[in-house]
């Protein structure tokens, strides 16, 4: 084995094992050469494709710190970061979606606070969550969303977002959101892989109550306790570090108005290491 390899891995895992939380940020997918070669073919694919090549450039760079080991490591690339000058401001439109992987309402305004950070913005203009996968059997309803609404109004009234949405509710849901809430759904996803036509009813309440109706081709689960943990092995050259669990994702786009175009593009993540 490479010496130089052998030390890294020595030092990677020394940092593994002390850190109880990992901050991921993948940089700008559109100007990274090495994801470009690959084209995923879901997003399930593209986020695993990320997690292991920033992993492993952060790896490959990264020195022992002099003093104190830190409890999190914000394993990010200098080079692929894209914060938002304040000249360019207006000019664009940051939107994310929020993937949450456990019920801790804290994550959002932890990822929707990391967010404003790594992108040097106040406010994000809009985001749009998606709530934990359900148990096998289970159905969503209003009692399931209604604790994370809450924390994403109190950030619409702190202006740290400007709109809020949701993802792949039906007509009653969305509706009983909607009588609800005190700050309105802007927007609802509808994943065309399992509706290939809007249905009427969805069309008919959303375009009464000026909500706008958006497609994506996420899946149900973006990823898998199991593909979490392959990404993780392959990104940090298999080391032993199968105790840590997905706390959340965020995907950002950052579209510059007058042209349609996505200037840049990335992901957040959050990883805790779980009790022993």
């Amino acid at each position: 084995m490479d010496p130089q390899n052998s030390d890294m891995n020595t030092e990677a895992k020394m940092l593994l094992n002390h850190a109880k939380n990992l901050r991921l940020h993948t940089g700008n997918l559109v100007n990274r050469s090495r994801l470009k070669k690959k084209c995923p073919g879901s997003p399930s694919e593209e986020l695993q494709d990320c997690i292991q090549a920033t992993l492993s450039d952060w790896f490959s760079s990264t020195k022992l710190p002099s003093k104190d080991f830190p409890d999190t490591l914000d394993c990010s690339i200098s080079e692929g970061t894209d914060a938002i000058t304040p000249e360019e401001r207006e000019e664009v439109k940051v939107s994310v979606k929020l993937f949450l992987c456990e019920s801790v309402q804290s994550s959002i305004r932890e990822a929707v606070e990391m967010a404003c950070q790594t992108l040097a913005v106040s406010q994000l203009d809009s985001v749009i969550i998606a709530p934990p996968r359900l148990l096998e059997g289970d159905n969503q309803t209003l009692a399931h969303l209604q604790p994370a609404w809450e924390e994403l109004e109190t950030l619409v009234r702190s202006q740290q977002i400007a709109a809020i949405g949701t993802s792949d509710l039906d007509k009653d849901l969305l509706e009983q959101l909607y009588n609800w809430a005190q700050v309105k759904p802007s927007s609802n996803q509808v994943n065309l892989a399992s509706c290939c036509v809007m249905p009427p009813d969805l069309t008919a309440f959303a375009k009464e109550f000026d909500i706008q109706l958006l497609t994506h081709n996420d899946p149900k689960e973006l990823m898998s306790a199991a593909t979490f943990q392959e990404a993780l092995q392959e990104g940090t050259q298999n080391l032993n570090i199968a105790d840590w669990r997905l706390e959340w994702v965020l995907r950002y786009s950052i579209i510059v108005k007058s042209r349609g175009i996505i200037k840049s593009k990335g992901y957040l993540v959050s990883a805790r290491k779980a009790s022993p």
